[in-house]
């Protein structure tokens, strides 16, 4: 009985590694999560971002927050192929090894700490000609609200807080990097 097992056996192996699975332009669904207080200062919300898709042309990084209490509050999803269309003049993404490497870079780095702003406007921070909603920036000042920013081109980063008296989250400064 083990004779007959080893002979189906040794062959499939033998298959599969005389041909591996072509993976270099396939992409496995990934998905990170942080919790961190955003739209109530004293609980915690769920930001979210998601590598998904099978290759570079249908790949997408998915970012979304919930709120402590389980509603979506947020949701943005941008194409690989218009990130890298944005970085193209600055970062050598000629070759599809460097897309992709790019796009999975950019999907790590989403959620460090660094975009997460404690609190988003400070006291001596003043609204310029990139703040696209003066009063909302008054009222971040002084709720103390966090925030966070995130990058959609070389030289543009979007920056969001929770709004209390609209209930959602609004964008507060959109600018270079």
């Amino acid at each position: 009985m083990k004779h007959y097992a080893s002979i189906f056996l040794i062959p499939m192996l033998l298959l599969v590694a005389c041909h591996p699975e072509k993976t270099k332009d396939k992409v496995e669904s990934q998905e990170q999560l942080v919790l961190k207080p955003f739209s109530d200062s004293l609980s915690v919300d769920t930001f979210k971002v998601a590598l998904t898709g099978d290759h570079l042309n249908t790949m997408r990084i998915e970012f979304s927050i919930k709120a402590h209490t389980g509603q979506l509050i947020y949701n943005k999803q941008f194409k690989a192929q218009d990130l890298i269309s944005n970085y193209r003049s600055s970062v050598d993404l000629k070759k599809e090894e460097s897309q992709l490497s790019f796009i999975r870079n950019e999907y790590k780095l989403f959620l460090a700490d660094e975009n997460f702003l404690e609190p988003a406007v400070t006291e001596n921070e003043n609204p310029d000609h990139n703040t696209p909603d003066k009063s909302f920036y008054q009222e971040l000042k002084r709720s103390g609200r966090n925030g966070f920013k995130y990058r959609t081109g070389k030289e543009t980063s979007i920056y969001i807080a929770w709004s209390d008296s609209q209930s959602s989250v609004k964008p507060y400064y959109e600018c270079c990097q």
